[in-house]
């Protein structure tokens, strides 16, 4: 299953730059884990996302819980699940195993 990790900063931007590196090091552990497919800043910068796939909303709640800028309060999160059921076809199809690949017409 696919989720959306929305973050949306509640604390002032030198709060969350002086966490950010430990925010980056939270990142490169899960992408290195497999469950982080991409992340990024909203502009303006507001908060962020990331596309992330894991077994079980329990499982992504944990790592979450895990986030530096969560611990420390300075953002609001939203975790949405996601199932899409079709996909570009330069996507990878590790990503969406089962999402049929829409074809142009």
């Amino acid at each position: 299953m696919l989720y959306l990790i929305l973050f949306n900063y509640t604390a002032p931007l030198e709060a969350l730059d002086r966490v950010l590196p430990a925010h980056r090091a939270h990142l490169d552990a899960h992408y290195a884990s497999g469950h982080f497919l991409m992340s990024g800043p909203f502009f303006p910068r507001e908060g962020g996302g990331i596309l992330a796939r894991a077994e079980s909303r329990e499982e992504i709640d944990a790592i979450v819980g895990r986030d530096p800028f969560v611990i420390e309060n300075l953002v609001e999160v939203r975790v949405i699940a996601w199932g899409p059921n079709r996909r570009s076809a330069d996507t990878p199809q590790a990503w969406l195993p089962d999402a049929l690949v829409a074809t142009s017409t």
